[in-house]
């Protein structure tokens, strides 16, 4: 539980910090309980150690769950039973057999000095994210060292940011225009997605209209019109080195990209409303499009409960993944067809529809279609599935907002699996509606 921090999102949501009184003190136990019992208690160790011990620091739901599947492994009844049994694929980590003090001592000494990714339960790839988020850490604060002047017959950076700031301007469309969409999509009593977009253009707006505003004020202040504020001097340093500003991330979806991509990723957003307004409701939507996302989930789960004339909290949803890739010849009856999620830790497996092994160096795969079916959860049938998470940013870790969601998690996904479910806890499997770059 300590070493997966190093792997960032893929090892812990949160990184804790777990410590020496934590393992002590569940050592102790282990050793009372098993004077004590003539057979040990595994679940009752299990419980103390895993949810009390060290899960007492943890506050995200997701890596409660990993941090049981992890000492599954370890507090096991097939470590005294089974002499063959391994705590990892390779075979190198078990229970060494009754013997002298020399005889562990020597055992410790012949693991190997850096562990590979398998000892955690993780794939390879994760070994890559590692160090792609060291060198993308060492590099943010080389930047952040970089001096403000260029000197010889380069341009400034006064000129710099100008063109900057020109082209972004002319790629970024008008506002939409609330008065006509609302005429065009009026709250209707049987489609609430009506009411989803005229939220959604509402938050773009006001997005549309900070982004564009700092733009014009920035080129203002480089002539001098305009005094340099402290919030247009961020602006400025921000899109000097390729982020997005903090003026604009105060009012934006949460992003990790830089600046080109963010206002690539803005501009395709916008395009999918546009879309949306001009052909009517889509076929399939693009999910990591949305601002605020649980709208889109109730607007789906509040159309079916209208059309059944079922309470909204008896529903649930049960999910599909379809064959094809990007586009549906037509709507569901139920329910609506997302597209856009990304795989990390695993990959699609096309060939059986279920969860498979990612590829040596393929650290993201593009999840098919996915069809959400509203029902009663009460008539859901049990079958073998991973509860995959879905993210909106591979950071994963997000806060409460006001309205009693998380600001980066949006819902789990049930997954077909070969595996057991544990398997891909341990991998830190989850669904991500973009990427980083």
């Amino acid at each position: 539980v300590q070493e997966r921090r190093k792997f960032g999102p893929l090892g812990w949501n949160i990184p804790y910090e777990f410590n020496e009184s934590d393992l002590r003190i569940s050592v102790r136990q282990l050793v009372m309980f098993n004077n004590d019992y003539e057979d040990p208690p595994i679940e009752a160790l299990a419980y103390l150690t895993g949810e009390c011990n060290y899960g007492g620091r943890v506050t995200d739901e997701r890596d409660r769950r990993l941090i049981m599947s992890i000492l599954n492994i370890f507090y096991h009844i097939d470590v005294i039973n089974d002499p063959n049994y391994k705590f990892s694929q390779s075979g190198l980590y078990y229970a060494p057999a009754k013997g002298s003090y020399d005889d562990y001592i020597a055992y410790i000494r012949s693991l190997p000095l850096i562990p590979h990714p398998e000892v955690f339960g993780l794939h390879e790839n994760a070994d890559i994210s590692k160090d792609q988020q060291e060198t993308n850490t060492l590099f943010d604060g080389i930047l952040l060292t970089l001096p403000r002047q260029t000197s010889g017959g380069g341009k400034s950076s006064q000129e710099i940011i100008e063109e900057l700031a020109c082209d972004i301007l002319s790629k970024i469309p008008p506002d939409f225009e609330l008065d006509e969409v609302q005429a065009k999509y009026p709250v209707r009593y049987e489609e609430s997605m009506n009411t989803v977009l005229v939220q959604e253009l509402i938050r773009f707006n006001r997005l549309i209209t900070t982004v564009r505003q700092s733009l014009i004020d920035i080129r203002k202040a480089i002539k001098g019109l305009v005094v340099m504020s402290s919030e247009l001097e961020d602006v400025f340093d921000s899109m000097m080195v390729g982020k997005v500003p903090a003026m604009w991330a105060a009012k934006s979806y949460p992003s990790l990209k830089p600046l080109g991509s963010y206002v690539t990723d803005l501009i395709a957003r916008i395009h999918f409303f546009q879309e949306w307004i001009m052909n009517g409701i889509p076929v399939v939507f693009w999910i990591s499009g949305f601002y605020f996302t649980p709208s889109f989930m109730t607007g789906v789960t509040q159309n079916y409960a209208r059309r059944y004339k079922i309470p909204i909290d008896h529903l649930g949803f049960e999910f599909e993944v379809m064959k094809q890739e990007n586009t549906m010849t037509s709507k569901p009856n139920n329910g609506a067809y997302i597209k856009g999620l990304f795989v990390e830790g695993a990959r699609w497996g096309r060939e059986d529809m279920a969860l498979a092994e990612s590829k040596s160096k393929i650290l993201y795969d593009p999840l098919p279609i996915v069809w959400l079916k509203p029902g009663e959860k009460a008539k859901f049938e049990e079958r073998k599935t991973y509860t995959c998470p879905v993210y909106k940013t591979s950071a994963r870790r997000g806060t409460l907002s006001t309205t009693g969601h998380s600001t980066n998690y949006v819902l789990s996904i049930e997954l077909p699996t070969k595996e057991p479910p544990g398997h891909w806890i341990n991998r830190g499997v989850a669904l991500l509606c973009q990427l980083d770059d």
